[in-house]
């Protein structure tokens, strides 16, 4: 039979190495949290020097939509545009500028206008685009195809209603911006 301080100093024992246990996990994930904190400042001012270098360049009157290499500009690769933060990831529409240029979700957004007979509404292209349709993602959608009528990708005929912009002499552009 075990006596009573016996048992104690075995639960205290027991006690103590789990706290030292619980102090070296405590120690890595210090160590992993400062880490964290070092890539999150680093993006941070990373994200503040972009910024600010594009501010310069385009109060200076410098093109800097996007670098896209120029074969991304007439070919038909399907290699999406560089994403990042403060780089412009819809650049406006040009002549010789083909969907290969937009990122995987607004490509997906113009590809399932084209094939439409007439215009959609946003809550008609996000099941078309693998999304749920839940308010959220409607919301998304519907935000990102402004983004491709202000960038002249689109057109809203009527508000809500998306279709290809339409293009060429007497084309009548009823964009909204």
């Amino acid at each position: 039979m075990v006596s009573l301080p016996e048992e104690l100093r075995a639960r205290e024992a027991a006690a103590r190495q789990r706290v030292e246990e619980l102090q070296a996990e405590a120690a890595e994930l210090a160590l992993r949290l400062e880490r964290a904190r070092e890539d999150l400042s680093r993006l941070e001012i990373t994200r503040e020097t972009v910024t600010e270098v594009l501010a310069e360049l385009s109060a200076s009157g410098t093109d800097a939509e996007l670098d896209v290499p120029t074969e991304h500009m007439s070919g038909h690769e399907e290699t999406s545009a560089p994403h990042g933060v403060g780089v412009m990831v819809v650049p406006p529409w040009r002549e010789g500028l083909v969907t290969a240029v937009l990122p995987d979700v607004y490509r997906d957004i113009v590809e399932v206008i084209a094939d439409a007979p007439g215009p959609l509404q946003a809550k008609q292209i996000v099941p078309r685009i693998g999304l749920p349709t839940t308010t959220g993602k409607i919301e998304g959608t519907r935000g990102k195809l402004k983004r491709l009528v202000e960038r002249g990708w689109l057109d809203e005929d009527a508000p809500g209603r998306f279709g290809l912009a339409r293009r060429g002499p007497g084309a009548d552009r009823a964009n909204s911006r």
